[in-house]
């Protein structure tokens, strides 16, 4: 059974820096690509970073590009989401999400099968 499961969240402030890891427990095999997505207050959830298993190349939404780093670890099975020069407006429950379907689209949400819970990033200004 996949199961993802997310880590590193908390509340820090605007400038700081804070790592969010993302665990595959379902293993790695067929894995085709991990993603990371947020919901902030009163908002729609949106992509913010993705990491595509078999080359590790990284995708990344425009109001973080620049500032946060998607890296994966395959003996770990894990992919991790660095985020550098927080601002307020990175407020939101980060969700990770890992999709199995190759070839899909590694941007949107419905390419993803598996979801975690979600871990909360606040950022006060």
């Amino acid at each position: 059974q996949v199961q993802v499961i997310e880590s590193g969240g908390g509340l820090v402030q605007a400038g700081k820096s804070l790592k969010l890891t993302c665990t595959a427990s379902g293993g790695t095999s067929g894995l085709y690509g991990m993603g990371w997505f947020r919901q902030g207050p009163g908002k729609e959830r949106e992509f913010v970073a993705a990491i595509r298993w078999t080359d590790a190349n990284g995708y990344y939404a425009g109001s973080v590009k620049g500032r946060f780093a998607i890296s994966r670890d395959s003996a770990a099975k894990t992919a991790d989401l660095l985020m550098y020069n927080l601002k307020p407006d990175d407020t939101a429950v980060y969700y990770c999400a890992e999709t199995r379907k190759w070839f899909t689209s590694l941007v949107v949400a419905m390419s993803y099968a598996y979801w975690g819970q979600g871990t909360q990033v606040t950022v006060s200004s």
